[in-house]
């Protein structure tokens, strides 16, 4: 007697003894009803859920729930376009740290500048990153680029790794791998457990994206971390690129912090929850600044821009003071504002110094600012009525420096400012701050630094509320938001789980239910409409073996099947839309990171289900897992006794249940290339 068959295999040679019978109909959907549906239940992992809207480029507008429980089921509200939920170094497990070859691309602005203060939350949490991977017995190679402003004493790359060395105390190699000829070797890997690559501004290719670029980079790396929050917002072959070839890329303990702290930004859930706006540049910020006016319930103006709001209410203002094409945003801004019958507060006086006589100094009004006098600071009429308006407040967020065209070391604005905030900060009010002067302001009142939200690159910040995606992190595998209640999904979640991957309108997946009531069955499909549709038809037949979640499940595969209690054993992926015209991106939905985290999380024997009715396609996906599988798959056509055809498709459906796309195919006599792959521990 040989060994007992698996589930699956179970499946495949038990239908061969059956007569063909055609695929079950779905029931007639119903409408989709939100509040109709209460069976299956998530819970919130970590953070709120975002909503995007079509009516404006962002409308990120974080939903307050009622309950800690929430129907994700229905809408996949956690994530957004501009801001994807992504995977993190500390969701993964030490041990799996162990021995991999791990690139970290750090901030340099943060840890090879001359001055570092060790109490920063930004300093820490970057130092944390690394040293979490040595503990955890991986080699760290870390890349970054600097300038001498950082730091004078950053002569070469030798100096730099003498920076690093000290703060972390750990020696730190110098590793010249980029600009050589001689590909790395991983024996040279040996010789420490933290390495640093050449500053990465010497090299034009960085700033290209290039691949190639990235690829000689990320020679030899097991896992990218990026810990460089305030490059998000540019395309970089260190951030970007480099993603293409690592088998993970997370983002560190620093990124995740100032992550967090940007959601809690555009949360509007604590009201009255007033921005503070400094700065210039209001043309430029005009998308942003509506942002902010639809979910504040005011607007303070305090920099620059306070002019721009001045002169487009008909104040008189010196033309030295007005930005060219700012007018009408300015206008616009303020309308908007009435609209949502907000108030807009603009300084009503400065402290004004004389251009001819730099030591007088007077406070003007903010509409009498006489010829020859520059602004330099708030007067004190104006930060009595800024202080008013905040003490009232249960969220501020301070975004934008307070400054002029001039600066005196004889004004303290900034200073009254952050004293003003760390006391609300004390109290009851969540208070954000943004921007390196703002924090440095912040910081300065020591008692009240823990109390403060902190992101110190502001120009992320901006272009997240302008409603641009971050390509640093659009790059990284995302996480599903959610953390899922798998004893609510199923009546029993310790059986065996079968994952379709693109499901579609569920078809297949119902069928199989249906059939097979000793494994349950999970659909990851990004049409949450159809997901709506199938969770209807799951209620209506009373399917308490059958599931289906609204994701990406390229992204979330590894983040949402890790979590399932019972053993993984059948992954199929059918027909996934090919797009001939963009060869970069003609099999999207199957992706390196995608067939790795299969490969990871399938129980020995399981198997790989994969059929397309376009060859191309169907061998493209075969050769994914054959060369990222880890030697772990073998073509299994004939241990499950299926007949196969001379190039190696099998050449029937071995579930005897099939797709709505496969019975459409079949129907118009079309061939569909089938074939099954087995996971086993002996295929190395």
């Amino acid at each position: 007697m040989g060994q007992p068959l698996n589930p699956i295999e179970e499946t495949v040679l038990s239908e061969k003894l059956r007569l063909y019978a055609p695929p079950m109909l779905i029931p007639k959907l119903l409408p989709p009803k939100f509040c109709w549906y209460s069976g299956k239940t998530t819970k919130f992992k970590k953070y709120p859920s975002v909503r995007s809207s079509s009516k404006d480029c962002l409308q990120a507008a974080y939903q307050s729930k009622r309950s800690p429980e929430y129907k994700a089921d229905y809408c996949n509200e956690g994530e957004s376009e501009a801001l994807p939920y992504v995977q993190t170094l500390r969701e993964i497990p030490k041990e799996e740290l162990a021995a991999k070859v791990v690139m970290v691309r750090f901030d340099g602005a943060i840890l090879l500048k001359e001055e570092i203060n060790r109490s920063s939350q930004s300093v820490s949490n970057a130092i944390f990153t690394i040293k979490y991977i040595c503990e955890a017995g991986g080699k760290v190679i870390l890349v970054s680029n600097w300038r001498k402003k950082f730091n004078s004493k950053l002569l070469d790359t030798e100096s730099a790794a003498d920076t690093l060395s000290s703060l972390l105390q750990h020696k730190v190699v110098v590793l010249q791998c980029i600009s050589s000829t001689v590909p790395l070797k991983m024996e040279v890997l040996n010789k420490a457990d933290i390495f640093l690559l050449e500053n990465l501004s010497d090299f034009k290719e960085e700033v290209a994206n290039c691949l190639n670029f990235a690829e000689v980079l990320s020679s030899g790396v097991d896992i990218f971390v990026n810990d460089s929050f305030s490059l998000s917002h540019k395309i970089l072959a260190s951030t970007v690129a480099v993603a293409r070839f690592c088998s993970a890329h997370v983002v560190g303990f620093h990124s995740e912090e100032s992550l967090d702290q940007l959601r809690k930004a555009a949360d509007a859930n604590r009201k009255p929850y007033i921005a503070i706006v400094g700065g210039g540049n209001l043309y430029d910020k005009a998308a942003a600044l509506h942002f902010l006016a639809s979910k504040c319930d005011g607007l303070v103006f305090i920099g620059m821009m306070s002019f721009q709001i001045l002169h487009a209410l008909g104040y008189s203002v010196p033309s030295s003071l007005i930005e060219p094409k700012a007018h009408k945003a300015a206008e616009d801004i303020i309308h908007f504002a009435h609209d949502r019958n907000i108030p807009i507060l603009y300084p009503k006086d400065f402290w004004c110094v004389n251009d001819h006589r730099p030591n007088q100094m007077e406070v003007l009004p903010a509409h009498g600012i006489m010829h020859g006098w520059s602004p330099v600071d708030l007067g004190p009429r104006s930060l009595d009525e800024i202080n008013s308006l905040l003490i009232k407040c249960k969220k501020i967020i301070w975004i934008g420096p307070l400054k002029f065209k001039l600066s005196s070391t004889c004004v303290d604005g900034v200073s009254k400012l952050a004293q003003i905030l760390g006391e609300l900060s004390k109290q009851t009010c969540d208070v954000t701050v943004v921007g390196n002067m703002a924090c440095k302001a912040i910081m300065m009142e020591s008692s009240s630094l823990l109390d403060c939200n902190m992101i110190e690159s502001a120009s992320v910040v901006w272009e997240f509320f302008k409603g641009r995606k971050l390509p640093g992190i659009m790059a990284l595998d995302r996480a599903y938001p959610f953390e899922i209640d798998w004893s609510s999904v199923y009546n029993d979640p310790a059986q065996p789980l079968v994952v379709d991957i693109g499901s579609g309108n569920g078809l297949f997946l119902l069928g199989m239910a249906r059939r097979r009531k000793d494994l349950n069955f999970l659909g990851l499909e990004i049409n949450k409409k159809l997901v709506r549709r199938c969770l209807d038809s799951v209620h209506q037949s009373s399917i308490w073996n059958g599931h289906f979640i609204s994701t990406n499940a390229t992204t979330t595969f590894r983040s949402i099947v890790s979590s399932y209690p019972g053993e993984l054993v059948l992954v199929s992926i059918q027909c996934p839309n090919p797009d001939f015209n963009n060869p970069e991106h003609r099999w999207r939905m199957l992706q390196r990171s995608l067939v790795e985290a299969v490969t990871d999380l399938l129980a020995q024997d399981g198997k790989v289900f994969l059929q397309s009715d376009v060859e191309e396609v169907a061998v493209r996906m075969k050769e994914l897992f054959l060369k990222y599988g880890k030697g772990r798959f073998t073509l299994s056509g004939d241990r499950s006794n299926t007949k196969i055809d001379k190039e190696a498709w099998l050449k029937e459906n071995p579930f005897r249940v099939r797709s709505d796309w496969e019975q459409h195919v079949l129907d118009r006599g079309a061939p569909m290339y089938r074939l099954m792959l087995s996971k086993s521990p002996n295929a190395e």
